[in-house]
């Protein structure tokens, strides 16, 4: 018996089949989308996914705008950031953040379900978040993905 072609194989940066994915962020509410986009740039969707390798997708999110919360998160939710000094807890809603910036919001659902460390920024940077529904990426063909969700 072979046992040659019974091996694993395992993707790096260079051999990765790495394409582009436009998402609306209106077709469902802010964490379904959020999950879905991370799981395509982690690249779990892939047949040829490797857990310590960056094997997946650019993602494009658009109308951002349109991001929705179930129930009454907009007010009862928050987020929590510290400057590392004594008392300098901050709390911020998702309309505080959404008043300030839209894609924010977007960013930071996606980003708190990507790993941490290296791995996950280097992730991060293949995400791109717009507010509207034009974006400057049309010269590398995205498809358009419509979430089951």
């Amino acid at each position: 018996m072979d046992h040659l072609s019974y091996k694993t194989l395992t993707v790096n940066k260079k051999t990765a089949n790495k394409g582009w994915v436009i998402v609306d962020a209106g077709q469902g509410s802010l964490g379904r989308v959020a999950s879905e986009v991370a799981k395509i740039l982690k690249g779990k969707h892939k047949p040829s996914y490797t857990p310590n390798a960056d094997c997946g997708d650019n993602v494009i999110i658009i109308n951002s705008d349109a991001t929705r919360f179930t129930g009454r998160k907009w007010d009862q939710k928050y987020y929590l950031t510290h400057t590392g000094y004594p008392g300098g807890q901050k709390k911020t809603s998702p309309r505080e953040l959404k008043a300030k910036s839209s894609t924010l919001l977007v960013e930071r659902a996606v980003r708190g379900m990507l790993p941490k460390g290296p791995l996950g920024r280097e992730l991060f940077r293949n995400l791109h978040v717009f507010a509207g529904s034009e974006h400057p990426f049309a010269a590398q063909q995205p498809k358009e993905l419509t979430l089951n969700i």
